[in-house]
């Protein structure tokens, strides 16, 4: 069995770790127009102009249903506090429609600052990289034949399992991309329901939602500045070689999960916190 290659072979699944988590910290303060480019942006755009037609129309049905429904034999209307009601109700409506998109990038661009503020404290994600101790690298090149049996067993078990936490963390962070696309090629028909008093809730809904994606970035972040914690003390037991591969690598892939844990969970932890 060559030593080389479990050396190697926990390189590579440290070295993939260390790439998805660099991704994950350039994404978490990136913006949906900067995201690959802005291709995905533009399309989003395109079906966002296409809806607005769709959200005028659900704009004047949502007025006319709360209108009937307010003022069945339209004799409050004569009142001019009433009417006057009624007009700002429908014209703000129509500005949160007219403008849904700036109005979005401007709750991002509010939430991105939350999230660089918090960025700064830590300075980056060096810090938070795992790397393979010299002494662990030492004890495996002096194993020998037949104890790097279960030693390999170990390592590909291992860097096998970190591979795919690396994996799923950074679908986690780009499924946040994917749902503010869907934010915002859809505001629209969200926004329209101001337009009635009845149906207002839904587009509370709709910003308080969008704004809780925006801020799972500062989630994210906050999450790697716990795990740069745990990862910067690592310890390393003495004994045979597979017991201090197995016990360094066990250590290391809790922190993972912990780290990936936080991550999945930040719309959870959001949710709660904006009581949505």
């Amino acid at each position: 069995m060559n030593q080389n290659w479990i050396v190697e072979n926990l390189l590579n699944a440290f070295a993939t770790w260390n790439s998805k988590l660099s991704e994950l910290w350039a994404l978490a303060s990136t913006s949906p127009q900067s995201f690959k480019g802005g291709a995905v942006w533009g399309v989003m755009q395109g079906i966002h102009s296409g809806l607005l037609g769709i959200g005028y129309g659900l704009l004047i049905l949502f007025f006319a249903l709360s209108l009937f429904k307010n003022t069945a034999n339209f004799h409050e209307l004569k009142r001019p506090e009433a009417a006057l009601h009624y007009l700002i109700r429908f014209v703000a409506a129509k500005t949160l429609v007219d403008y849904s998109m700036t109005i979005l990038l401007a709750i991002f661009d509010i939430c991105n600052g939350v999230i660089l503020q918090i960025a700064g404290s830590m300075g980056g994600i060096s810090q938070a990289m795992v790397t393979l101790p010299t002494e662990i690298q030492t004890a495996i090149d002096n194993v020998g034949f037949l104890a790097s049996i279960p030693l390999w067993l170990v390592t590909i078990l291992g860097s096998l399992f970190i591979t795919v936490l690396s994996f799923v963390m950074i679908l986690t962070v780009y499924g946040r991309f994917f749902r503010l696309y869907m934010y915002a090629a859809l505001a629209p028909l969200p926004l329209a329901t101001f337009a009635g008093e009845s149906t207002q809730s839904v587009g509370v809904a709709f910003v308080k939602g969008y704004a809780g994606v925006c801020l799972e970035g500062a989630v994210i972040v906050l999450a790697c500045i716990i795990y740069a914690g745990f990862v910067n003390t690592p310890s390393v037991v003495t004994g045979e070689a597979t017991t201090i591969v197995w016990s360094y690598l066990a250590e290391t892939i809790f922190n993972m999960l912990v780290l990936v844990g936080l991550i999945k969970g930040s719309d959870r932890i959001i949710h709660e916190m904006m009581g949505i």
